[in-house]
């Protein structure tokens, strides 16, 4: 669909946030495509305390899963997104030897996000904004409204608190945790905090996008 015929589909910011926020989501799939191997990390890692092998499953779940994908023709950006991310905790883990460090680049990722969309609102070019420019079409075009503009940032707001929260509380466990409890208790919490906190973060964002109907349109100078 061109950008002038998704601009005519949705002609308010909420429709077209929304519409572009599903685009972002996996759904149900999704969700469990990302847990699975995590899962199958942390459960061998217990159960066998051989960092190769634990590495081997989830690596080779995630294989399996990204086959499934291109099997049924079905998109495998979810898949391969999480491919990448266990492929370089990995690296991280298998050079250190240390199974925690499999989760360190989840949490710098999360940090990176969350230090992004902060330094996007404070400058008042909230990252949300550009969903809507991918949408019509003109990646500036909603900062003339600051109607717009506000709303993104409260849409921002939300997108990042899921980044803080894993970062809160991933960080500490993997700077002060060791042993099988530290394993354990990070990948307890990269499942909890992953999809099922985003999720929650984009019932909130649906729920302020619901309240209003704000034109697509700029609103030109006098």
């Amino acid at each position: 669909m061109s950008a002038e015929a998704e601009e005519v589909a949705h002609d308010t910011v909420e429709a077209a946030v929304r519409a572009q926020l599903a685009k972002a989501f996996g759904g149900v799939r999704g969700i469990i495509e990302a847990a699975v191997p995590t899962i199958a990390f942390t459960v061998c890692w217990i159960a066998t305390e051989e960092l190769k092998t634990a590495l081997i499953v989830s690596i080779s779940l995630s294989v399996l899963l990204l086959v499934a994908r291109v099997v049924q023709r079905s998109t495998p950006q979810f898949v391969i997104n999480s491919l990448i991310g266990i492929a370089i905790g990995a690296f991280f883990a298998s050079r250190t030897g240390d199974a925690k460090d499999y989760f360190l680049p989840g949490i710098l990722w999360n940090a990176a996000y969350m230090v992004g969309m902060l330094v996007s609102i404070v400058a008042r070019w909230p990252v949300v904004g550009f969903l809507i420019g991918s949408v019509t079409g003109d990646p500036t075009g909603w900062h003339k409204d600051q109607g717009i503009v506000r709303l993104c940032m409260r849409l921002t707001w939300l997108l990042m608190l899921p980044c803080a929260v894993r970062v809160a509380v991933q960080g500490p466990v993997y700077l002060f945790g060791g042993g099988d409890e530290a394993v354990a208790a990070l990948g307890f919490a990269k499942i909890v905090m992953g999809w099922p906190l985003q999720v929650a973060a984009l019932g909130a964002m649906l729920w302020l996008l619901g309240r209003g109907r704000t034109p697509i349109k700029p609103v030109a100078p006098a």
